[in-house]
């Protein structure tokens, strides 16, 4: 009987023991290998792999009493992934809070309006936290890898700035990109003029593009718009020197030459009628919206005026007076 309460008492004291020293082992506060401490938890990574690498840190002095706190709590599928900036020492269970509150320190990187994809490419593979993992693709075959069923990638990546976490690759990032952009044009399709000279949203996105190019002013862009969309109805050439520009690629210096105007190539819209092939740049939302709801107007041109504003004109006459004032003011 005495052997039995000895056993009974040892056992409880045991019990007691554990207790207190997890409950003070959880509740005191653990050393950072230095402070701030950043450190990165995977997409995918589970309990056991994120306890061991905060035990292989030195942030937990053991990864089982981790594991037992999130698992009592219910909390072992509830870490979010994410970069992580730890600014102060804290307990067991503040850190797994902080976990799976999700409070992650985010990375960002901005595709501009009127980039180019090359352009695109180039921020990407400049970007330190990104996964290169398309730098040795072709452009067809980051299509490919996307499902994408278009065969040129210019214009179909929404620009937009998008945040992600360390290490994520930069087909992931394009995937996004290129869903937004689908999205976002197929809502404006649905809400579209009638009766214009666009049959399909692609159609729509190279329009867009062009409008892009010639126009960052919000009060000028749907009036250009409608220009273009009365060139095209009319069966007139665009002839916009974007186009030419994007066409020349690499040989364009920065001067645009009568002889680039009369020099034959596919994004040519001097010597070609209708649209160019493809996309010449990423449009912002407002350039679709423009190129699907552009101005109602009877202008056919527009000039410069050197101010940032456009000058529009019904006929050719008032067009070739106001490209000889602002020429010359320009001058």
């Amino acid at each position: 009987m005495h052997t039995l309460k000895r056993l009974l008492f040892s056992a409880f004291a045991a019990l007691i023991l554990s207790v207190s020293w997890l409950y003070l082992h959880l509740h005191s506060s653990v050393t950072l290998p230095n402070i701030p401490y950043e450190f990165s938890v995977q997409p995918g990574s589970n309990l056991k792999q994120v306890a061991q690498q905060l035990e292989d840190a030195g942030i937990i002095p053991s990864k089982w009493t981790f594991i037992f706190l999130a698992r009592y709590l219910d909390r072992e599928s509830a870490i979010r992934a994410g970069d992580y900036q730890l600014s102060r020492n804290l307990t067991q269970i503040a850190l797994l809070d902080y976990l799976v509150k999700g409070d992650a320190k985010q990375t960002e990187i901005r595709f501009i309006e009127g980039s180019t994809f090359a352009q695109l490419r180039k921020i990407l593979n400049e970007h330190p936290a990104i996964k290169h993992d398309s730098i040795d693709l072709t452009e067809k075959e980051i299509l490919q890898r996307m499902g994408a069923s278009e065969t040129a990638a210019e214009g179909l990546f929404f620009p937009d700035t998008y945040y992600f976490i360390r290490d994520s690759s930069d087909l992931e990032i394009l995937q996004r990109a290129y869903q937004a952009m689908q999205k976002n044009l197929q809502h404006a399709w649905s809400v579209r003029a009638e009766a214009l000279p666009v049959t399909t949203p692609y159609e729509a996105l190279i329009l867009a593009s062009i409008i892009e190019k010639e126009t960052a002013l919000e009060s000028d862009r749907n009036e250009i718009a409608g220009v273009f969309v009365n060139r095209l109805r009319n069966g007139m050439r665009l002839q916009t020197d974007p186009t030419i520009i994007y066409g020349l690629g690499e040989k364009f210096d920065g001067n645009l030459r009568k002889q680039d105007l009369l020099a034959d190539q596919e994004y040519n819209t001097y010597t070609r009628a209708g649209l160019p092939p493809t996309p010449i740049a990423l449009p912002g939302l407002a350039s679709i919206h423009a190129a699907l709801n552009p101005a109602q107007t009877e202008a056919l041109y527009f000039v410069a005026k050197g101010n940032g504003e456009s000058h529009f004109s019904n006929n050719l006459t008032d067009h070739n007076k106001a490209v000889e004032k602002y020429q010359k003011q320009q001058k």
